[in-house]
């Protein structure tokens, strides 16, 4: 089996916790690498700011339809980071603010989804 079939596979039988998970951690080392990279490499830093800005703005908008079925609150505290981490994303982009702010929310939610069992613990994973 092709590994492409393989995570094809895994995604499929993954959990959408999970995969919320595996989506930010993503980000986060995205985010990590472009902190470490400083602003010599603006572009990757642009990437970076790039995808999560694109996950939140999915986070928010599967907030906001109809039947979802997270409490209400959370989806608007959802949406709220979402629209933050767009207007932070931009600060740090034109204007040079701490990425580690960025990292800090992921991490924040990350620790949400691993406490309500839908993700892998930190103890868990190999």
């Amino acid at each position: 089996m092709s590994i492409k079939a393989y995570q094809h596979a895994a995604a499929q039988a993954e959990h959408p916790r999970q995969t919320e998970y595996r989506a930010l951690g993503k980000a986060t080392a995205g985010l990590l690498r472009a902190q470490e990279e400083g602003r010599a490499n603006l572009g990757g830093l642009a990437e970076a700011l790039d995808f999560n800005r694109r996950l939140w703005s999915a986070l928010s908008v599967d907030c906001a339809v109809e039947g979802n079925q997270l409490d209400p609150r959370l989806r608007a505290n959802i949406i709220s980071l979402a629209l933050w981490v767009g207007r932070y994303s931009s600060e740090v982009l034109r204007e040079g603010a701490d990425i580690g702010e960025l990292v800090e929310v992921n991490r924040a939610v990350m620790e949400g989804l691993a406490g309500l069992g839908g993700a892998p613990s930190a103890r868990t994973q190999g």
